[in-house]
């Protein structure tokens, strides 16, 4: 693709703490163009102008209102993930968001309605499924490295946000937690790399009822009530036949487990740290017997954050389908639901939602880059 291409307007609402990699790495996408900002905060949208002039900071009404722009980035709090797309929908604009989609299933299943009716697409992250150490991973599941999947493990593991962040209260509200705010690139991974599952089981409990805020910034001491489980594994049944471990914590002090592993009839597959695009990938063979690393495959090793922003603009414009799809994400958001409802009924949980696997990101696909 070259200087000819026509790139997609955006307009970014929320300019948050993880704004900041979208704003610098969208400037390196030929298929998109940010063109203006907005947040509750007329201060941190300011800030984002004085770093990149050519960006104009509105309203939120504004930003909608303004014709030009084709796609609304929403960086909100998951809260508010619902509002904004739903007012970027009625806008007529395509639709792109953070995880989750929504904080409820049934929400995200009213913005792929809303979305189909306005004849607009929607995406959300994670996009981390599209860089190259997980592309290298389904690469290598596609070719029969491993064999047929039969099962897989997926950990995330920390003691606690409110030890790095600045405002960590919304991590322990409803919407947050370890499983809607990490689990979404873990089972994203891997129904990627092995297709939509079809029930769950699991088990979910709060540990501590109140966090204490310890990080360095004005709210060191902040008393936190906890609302949601902060400790919750169970197993995900794929419809390959596929059995997944899923374990995700905020109330781990430390462990030595992988990030993902894939086991095949023929090997098995260490898969890199799904928050990152990179990472080392290795597999062990029936044959060798021994663990070793691949190199990459495919493109953006590298914090590639809006990547997936960018697949959804070049799609668009060649009329095919996005890979980081809402549809995609409002089947992962069911599974990761699944888990605490399972937890509360004692039962499993027969999912009602289904996606095809993304297509692979092309080889080529650093044309998206300038």
């Amino acid at each position: 693709m070259g200087s000819t291409m026509i790139s997609k307007k955006i307009g970014v609402i929320g300019c948050g703490v993880i704004s900041g990699i979208y704003f610098q790495n969208l400037t390196e996408f030929e298929t998109v163009k940010v063109v203006a900002c907005a947040d509750l905060n007329p201060i941190a949208a300011q800030a984002v102008v004085d770093k990149y002039p050519y960006i104009t900071a509105m309203s939120t009404e504004e930003l909608l209102g303004d014709p030009s722009i084709e796609i609304i980035l929403n960086l909100t709090q998951p809260e508010f993930h619902f509002e904004v797309m739903k007012a970027g929908i009625a806008a007529g604009k395509h639709v792109y968001g953070e995880k989750p989609l929504s904080v409820s299933f049934d929400d995200s299943q009213e913005i792929l309605r809303l979305a189909n009716e306005a004849d607009v697409r929607v995406g959300c992250a994670p996009d981390t499924f599209l860089g190259a150490g997980i592309q290298t991973c389904r690469e290598l599941i596609d070719s029969g490295a491993i064999g047929q999947p039969i099962g897989a493990t997926a950990f995330f593991t920390t003691p606690g946000h409110e030890k790095w962040h600045p405002a960590p209260e919304f991590y322990y509200r409803i919407g947050g937690g370890p499983m809607l705010d990490m689990g979404p690139y873990y089972l994203t991974a891997l129904v990627n790399l092995m297709g939509p599952a079809k029930s769950v089981s699991g088990s979910a409990r709060i540990t501590y009822p109140q966090r204490t805020i310890t990080n360095a910034g004005p709210k060191n001491g902040t008393k936190i009530d906890v609302e949601i489980p902060t400790h919750i594994t169970g197993t995900v049944d794929f419809t390959n036949g596929a059995v997944a471990t899923v374990m995700t914590s905020f109330d781990v002090w430390g462990a030595r487990l992988p990030f993902i592993e894939i086991y095949g009839t023929e090997g098995s597959l260490s898969v890199p740290n799904p928050n990152n695009f990179g990472d080392t990938v290795q597999i062990l063979t029936s044959e060798k017997g021994e663990w070793i690393n691949v190199p990459y495959s495919r493109p953006f090793s590298e914090n590639s954050r809006g990547l997936g922003v960018a697949d959804m603009a070049s799609s668009i414009a060649a009329g095919e389908p996005h890979r980081a799809s809402g549809v995609l994400a409002s089947h992962v958001l069911e599974i990761l639901h699944a888990f605490g409802k399972s937890s509360d009924t004692g039962t499993r949980v027969e999912l009602t939602t289904t996606c095809e696997r993304p297509e692979p990101l092309p080889s080529d696909s650093l044309v998206f880059r300038k």
